[in-house]
């Protein structure tokens, strides 16, 4: 076995190390009764609502797919946008990895860009967008609260994530030529083949430079995005009469997202819900309903995912 597959091995048992530590800590400290109870008054009607309410973001995230797209003069169906988007969640949920998904939004795209380096470096920049959306939900959320939320993320470090991420992503839109003069160092790997992708990316770059616009309406589209969701998990929370504002979901739906970005467990199984536990514990409610809405989500998320396979295949044929 070479080297870089031993890592990659590493790295997954790592993860499934965390996420079922994190999962047995949780278990042992709560009354699965209690547990079971809460998923089995689940209402039917606002379970589906919360479906409406995750396809709906699938809807806003194409949209804001295709706005960037547009901006670089690349031809793309809606239908088609949310059509791979269907099929990237599917993979993100189904694969030990959310990156995954980001692959299938490229491939799909890369023929129409004319180049994979330009179709990635329109997801890169939708990412960018969406986490600075994620993040500033969060922080409006800390802000709107009569007493702060319990826990090591305030609204003053949100708002100050944000800050930092916005001053980190204008030098790219900014001065594009900056970005090439940073990552030029790469060329010691491969000149040719660097050179040519770096004038790829700032020549995309310039072109978002120029249309601002399309940059400004895909944030608005990652801040409704982030609504959509938070949405989501107060209908679920709803459906199980567990009693949680939607200003204290706007914080941590956004902060658990925020987490399981870190790669340290099997598609943030674990640590979504250790995060859940940690705040609704703080809030007075008891840690069997976090559990119940985290585990609630992620199995009608998995459901929802199921819709890529079938576009998948119907795809291919």
């Amino acid at each position: 076995m070479t080297p870089r597959p031993r890592s990659s091995l590493w790295r997954l048992l790592i993860k499934i190390v965390v996420s079922t530590g994190l999962l047995w800590l949780l278990f042992s400290r709560i009354d699965l009764t209690r547990l079971w109870s809460y998923a089995r008054q689940a209402s039917p009607a606002w379970l589906l609502f919360a479906l409406g309410l995750y396809f709906g973001m699938v809807l806003v995230s194409a949209w804001r797919w295709g706005g960037l797209l547009h901006a670089q003069h690349i031809a793309a169906r809606y239908v088609a946008l949310v059509q791979s988007f269907l099929v990237a969640t599917f993979y993100n949920n189904f694969l030990p990895s959310n990156i995954g998904g980001d692959v299938i939004r490229i491939a799909d795209t890369a023929a129409a860009a004319g180049s994979r380096t330009l179709a990635a470096t329109v997801v890169l920049i939708d990412r960018g967008l969406g986490l600075l959306g994620l993040v500033l939900v969060a922080a409006i959320g800390a802000s709107a609260l009569a007493r702060p939320l319990p826990g090591p993320i305030g609204a003053t470090a949100l708002w100050g994530g944000f800050g930092l991420g916005t001053a980190a992503c204008a030098p790219a839109v900014l001065r594009p030529d900056f970005v090439a003069l940073l990552l030029r160092p790469l060329r010691a790997v491969h000149a040719e083949w660097v050179d040519a992708r770096l004038q790829r990316l700032t020549a995309a770059l310039e072109r978002f430079r120029a249309r601002p616009a399309a940059l400004v309406l895909c944030f608005i589209g990652a801040i409704g995005v982030q609504a959509l969701l938070v949405g989501f998990y107060a209908a679920i929370a709803h459906s199980m009469n567990i009693h949680i504002s939607l200003v204290q979901l706007a914080i941590i739906v956004p902060v658990s997202f925020i987490v399981q970005m870190l790669p340290v467990s099997i598609n943030g199984l674990g640590v979504r819900e250790a995060t859940f536990g940690f705040y609704f514990t703080r809030l007075g409610l008891p840690l069997e309903s976090a559990l119940a809405v985290s585990f609630v989500s992620a199995a009608l998320i998995m459901l929802f995912s199921t819709s890529g396979a079938v576009v998948q295949m119907t795809r291919r044929r």
